[in-house]
């Protein structure tokens, strides 16, 4: 006697049993380890719409599989001149904020518990704009180099721009000098073939920082290093938004020309620059950084009270958007914010219209046109809700603005690595520096008037206005907010 129906196969029975356990087991893993309500609404969703497809791709870019518990747990010790690193009690109390600086105090304690280091007076810093000034500078620092160099960086590109760091490290190396370079394994992939291959014809030691789990590009993927960090002799210290790659040379002839900011800083925070980097080299490759070729003592340089902020989806999270939060609500008159991306959570926009609405000008520049489309698409669908209470938004013009700065009632300064979206926020590890000096801030906000100038100011009725195809594309595009 015949079944009316066939019995499943074991390969079917197989496929029918995956299909429901993966979903659950996924799903599972999303509720017990996704800090933010709406990622996880969003990943549970995806796994149970396409339950094999969206279980695969929550297992690929959903899971952090970087465990960091060194770090987290400070149980990687820096050494430094006087001894171990080790996070005082009571951090600022005995610097004091002066002139345009002194109502900022709030903020300076802000900062204390957040980065869990002291404020550093006696820096000098030095503004150094597109590749074409800092290039220089940094390549010239590094053939001055007489006992170490130590540079991270997203992009190192294999190009005209990416060889001369290449010739000027190995000189460094032939000389004597004890050379680390660190690059994203991301950022590596930029440019082929990878710089990774020269830097290692050349006998530059050299660690690639969170191996990527697929071999092509993909500018995208979760939990990169985003830090740029080059320290000399440990005591001069360059920092800021900047990558290595022939781009950043405006004289050049490259099709993707970038506009960018990077930074010189000579005195005490240099050794947070340092600290940040040989954790991170300490990380990938397990050498410890040790003495006083890397941790030499630093002595007064000039007038800036600085601190860096080092941030990161491990026990550094959210520390750079808790300090952009402090400085929304410290600012008496001015708040100024240059950024590439700019895609904040709704934290954020609220920080930013309360202090439109208590009376703070707020402006923003931002590109005109983005090296991401996805990305402007989504920031332009969010720019009515801070242009509605009152921020001024500016579309600066080609080529495209890679500058990170954001300024405060001209005497704070922050500078750094970190965007204004989800990828720098919480999912990349991020470096900046917060300033307190009146003569800093009025440079940079020189820097800014110049942009402002030349850009486009945009208002709502403007946004109002995109036709609707175009609205719904920047809506769609919003949804993936939380991943950009």
């Amino acid at each position: 006697m015949s079944l009316p129906f066939a019995l499943p196969t074991l390969g079917t029975m197989v496929a029918m049993l995956l299909a429901l356990l993966l979903p659950i087991i996924a799903s599972a893993h999303v509720v017990l380890h996704k800090r933010d309500s709406r990622a996880a609404v969003g990943w549970v969703g995806l796994i149970w719409l396409a339950p094999v497809v969206g279980s695969m791709i929550y297992v690929l870019f959903g899971i952090n599989r970087i465990r960091r518990k060194a770090i987290e747990q400070r149980a990687l010790p820096i050494p430094i001149h006087t001894g171990e690193f080790e996070r005082p009690p009571r951090l600022s109390g005995d610097v004091s904020l002066v002139g345009q600086t002194a109502h900022l105090e709030p903020l300076a304690r802000l900062v204390d518990r957040v980065a869990g280091r002291p404020l550093s007076p006696g820096n000098a810093i030095e503004s150094l704009c597109n590749g074409d000034v800092a290039y220089p500078a940094m390549l010239d620092a590094i053939d001055q180099a007489q006992k170490s160099i130590a540079l991270s960086t997203y992009i190192f590109d294999n190009d005209a721009a990416g060889m001369q760091f290449v010739l000027a490290l190995e000189k460094a190396v032939k000389r004597g000098v004890e050379v680390r370079v660190l690059i994203d394994a991301v950022g590596a992939r930029y440019s082929h073939p990878s710089i990774i291959r020269e830097l290692h014809r050349h006998g530059i030691r050299v660690a690639r920082f969170g191996m990527a789990l697929i071999p092509w590009r993909m500018p995208y993927m979760n939990l990169r290093n985003h830090r740029k960090l080059l320290i000399i002799d440990g005591s001069i210290g360059f920092t800021g938004g900047m990558n290595i790659r022939v781009g950043n040379l405006l004289q050049s002839n490259s099709d993707h020309l970038v506009q960018d900011l990077h930074f010189r800083i000579d005195g005490p925070v240099v050794m947070n620059l340092m600290q940040a980097f040989a954790e991170d080299w300490g990380f990938t490759t397990r050498e410890m950084l040790r003495g006083d070729r890397w941790f030499p003592h630093l002595a007064n340089a000039g007038p800036i009270v600085a601190r860096g902020v080092t941030d990161g989806p491990d026990g550094d999270f959210e520390k750079a958007r808790l300090v952009f939060l402090g400085a929304l609500a410290c600012a008496q008159r001015t708040v100024r914010i240059v950024t590439p991306y700019f895609v904040p959570d709704s934290g954020l926009i609220s920080a930013i219209n309360v202090a439109g609405l208590r009376g703070v000008l707020v402006e923003l520049v931002i590109p005109e046109t983005s090296n991401l489309a996805l990305v402007q698409w989504a920031s332009t669908h969010q720019l009515w809700q801070v242009l509605q209470r009152g921020c001024r938004v500016y579309l600066s013009p080609p080529p495209f603005d890679h500058t990170k700065i954001m300024l405060v009632d001209g005497g704070w300064s922050l500078i750094g690595s970190s965007n204004w979206d989800a990828r720098s926020l919480r999912l990349n590890w991020e470096f900046v520096v917060e300033c307190y000096d009146q003569d800093f801030a009025a440079k940079l906000n020189e820097l800014v008037d110049k942009k402002v100038a030349s850009s486009k100011r945009i208002r709502k009725e403007d946004v109002d206005a995109r036709s609707l195809p175009i609205r719904l594309r920047d809506g769609i595009a919003r949804l993936a907010a939380p991943y950009l």
